[in-house]
């Protein structure tokens, strides 16, 4: 049972001695493991997307400097990759919490948050 979060990171180099870099501007992607549905964590999606967008960039831009203790320039949710024994098992959970999403079906709660970002691999 697998899932990720695929984020496009661009970020700074800021050499603190007498060096330089050039360019010292990078991209690159940055992937955070999805928690277990149900455990501590697993609503990372409803926290921090919104129809497939990071819903607060400016906050998800200073953890992401926390993370990677870099200046983050910016930073870009781009998909949730997950295997179909994590989807089957996230969609349970779901479908078992559904007033906690306020929705009807597990599928408006995919749209609501992921939007079409899902991909199973």
């Amino acid at each position: 049972m697998d899932a990720r979060y695929v984020f496009h990171v661009r970020f700074r180099v800021e050499p603190t001695r007498d060096v330089s870099v050039e360019p010292n501007e990078f991209e690159t992607r940055m992937y955070r493991a999805a928690d277990t549905p149900g455990d501590s964590g697993w609503l990372f999606f409803r926290d921090n997307l919104w129809r497939g967008e990071l819903e607060d960039r400016k906050h998800f831009r200073e953890l992401t400097e926390d993370a990677l203790d870099v200046p983050v320039l910016a930073v870009e949710y781009r998909g949730f990759e997950t295997d179909d024994e994590y989807y089957e098992a996230f969609t349970d959970e779901i479908e078992s919490n559904l007033d906690v999403f306020k929705a009807d079906a597990v599928s408006e709660v995919v749209n609501k948050y992921f939007g079409s970002s899902v991909e199973k691999q």
